[in-house]
C-alpha cells in the first residue's frame, strides 16, 4: 500500500476543513432564509386574522348575528395562539443568529481557500501553513460554540445549492463579467493571440 507523504496528508486535511466550512456556511444561510420565510408567513397570517376578526366583530355589534360571534371567537383564539407561539419562538432573532454565524463562517471559508492557494503556489512554508491551520481551527471552534443548531432540512437545501446549483462555482465568463477589461481572462487571451495572428 502506497504511503501518503506528510505534505499531501496536510493538504488533504485542509481541503476537508474547507469543504466542511463551506457546507456549514451554506447550511446557516439556508436556516436563516427558512426562518425569515416562516416569520413573514406568521406575520402575514397575524395581519389577515386581525383584519377578519375586526370585521367579524363589527358585524356582530351591528347585526347581532350568532354565527359572526362564533367565527370571531374561533379566529380570536387562533390569533391568540399565534401570538403565544411568537412569544415562545423568536424567529427574527434566531434568523439573525444564523446570519451572523454564516457571515463569520464565510470569512473562515475564504481563509481556508487562501491557505490552499498559498500552499499550491509555494508562497507559504509548511510551518507557517500549520500555524494558519491551527489558528483557523481555534477561530472556528469559537464560532461553532456560539452558533445556533442547524437542521436536516437546511443541510439538504445547502447540499442542493452546492452540488446541483453550484453556488460556489463560477465559469470563466461569469467571473469576467464582474471584472474590468484588463483583468478579464478573455481579453488577455485576445491580447496574446492578436500579435500571433498578425505575423
Amino acid at each position: 500500500m502506497e504511503r501518503t507523504s506528510p505534505p499531501d496528508a496536510f493538504e488533504a486535511q485542509v481541503r476537508e476543513c474547507f469543504g466542511r466550512v463551506a457546507y456549514s456556511h451554506k447550511t446557516h444561510e439556508k436556516c436563516a432564509d427558512s426562518l425569515q420565510a416562516k416569520l413573514r408567513l406568521l406575520k402575514n397570517t397575524q395581519i389577515a386574522l386581525s383584519v377578519v376578526v375586526s370585521g367579524t366583530l363589527i358585524v356582530t355589534v351591528v347585526g347581532h348575528d350568532a354565527w359572526s360571534k362564533i367565527i370571531a371567537t374561533v379566529l380570536s383564539a387562533v390569533l391568540a395562539g399565534i401570538n403565544l407561539y411568537f412569544k415562545n419562538y423568536n424567529y427574527g432573532e434566531l434568523a439573525q443568529d444564523h446570519k451572523e454565524a454564516a457571515d463569520q463562517l464565510w470569512n473562515i471559508r475564504e481563509s481556508y481557500l487562501s491557505l490552499l492557494t498559498d500552499m499550491a503556489t509555494g508562497a507559504v512554508s509548511m510551518e507557517k501553513a500549520m500555524e494558519r491551520r491551527d489558528k483557523l481551527q481555534k477561530d472556528l471552534s469559537v464560532i461553532y460554540s456560539k452558533a445556533p443548531r442547524t437542521n436536516t432540512t437546511a443541510y439538504k437545501a445547502a447540499q442542493r445549492a452546492l452540488k446541483i446549483k453550484e453556488d460556489l462555482t463560477f465559469s470563466a465568463e461569469e467571473i469576467d463579467a464582474f471584472l474590468p477589461q484588463p483583468l478579464k481572462r478573455a481579453w488577455k487571451v485576445n491580447q496574446v493571440s492578436a500579435p500571433l495572428e498578425s505575423k
